[in-house]
């Protein structure tokens, strides 16, 4: 075990770092520093295509560029992003900064302003942290899940005729297979994963108090509730929490 391992403050990132190192993308900070950045990208993306004066001039043929800022993301951006927020204190702060500058790098800085717009920090990591759960689940869990299920069968099949002595409370019972033992615990997962996929992933976008107030104040013709729930839904498949 390394000295980075017997220093963590937990047995996650310590003993057992083998078996959750596949979750660092999703969970660790730079996970978390990507899923801003591509909560902010797909914003301004949208926003682009609402019909926004200011950005009626955007060349849409660079929302590719734009999706290669996260695509591409690295230990040295995060690093570079970090960097920024020692100046800022502010952890979204300097995400936002971070992409004011990389706007400046690819010539289209008067732009730059609609970056964050209205927006309060919360929309973003409240956005950024379900996404990345449902991210994780989608791309680890269940995927480890659907194999164990497949070795299941597959060890419940081999064993169907093999006789083993049940137990109930604590005593000898009646007779059973060992292969149906295994297909009890093949169906409670199953169910498992069921009620699982039926809990909706959930995002809070709506400015500091919900009300988009700054949204209506400079836009008031555009229905912002009707934009937020399709930008969520569209860009990232998630659901708006409005309550």
């Amino acid at each position: 075990m390394s000295d980075f391992n017997l220093n963590s403050i937990s047995p996650i990132d310590g003993r057992y770092i083998e078996k959750t190192k596949t979750l660092s993308k999703y969970f660790s900070e730079k996970g978390l520093i990507f899923y801003r950045l591509k909560v902010e990208i797909e914003y301004f993306i949208s926003l682009c295509r609402l019909g926004i004066p200011q950005l009626n001039k955007f060349d849409k043929n660079k929302f590719d560029v734009l999706r290669n800022i996260y695509l591409s993301f690295s230990n040295n951006d995060a690093s570079e992003i970090k960097k920024i927020e020692k100046a800022t204190n502010h952890d979204v702060k300097a995400v936002e900064y971070y992409l004011k500058q990389k706007f400046e790098d690819l010539g289209i800085g008067k732009f730059k302003e609609f970056i964050h717009f209205g927006l309060t920090s919360q929309d973003i990591n409240n956005t950024a942290v379900p996404f990345s759960i449902k991210k994780a689940l989608e791309e680890v869990l269940y995927p480890e899940l659907t194999e164990l299920i497949k070795l299941l069968e597959k060890q419940a099949n081999s064993w169907k005729n093999i006789s083993m002595l049940a137990r109930t409370h604590g005593q000898a019972a009646s007779p059973t297979r060992m292969g149906k033992e295994i297909m009890v615990f093949i169906e409670r997962i199953k169910n498992q994963i069921k009620l699982l996929k039926n809990i909706p992933h959930s995002a809070k976008f709506g400015g500091a108090t919900g009300n988009f107030n700054a949204h209506n104040v400079a836009f008031p013709e555009i229905n912002w509730a009707d934009f937020s729930d399709n930008f969520l839904s569209n860009a990232l498949n998630l659901q708006r929490q409005q309550t």
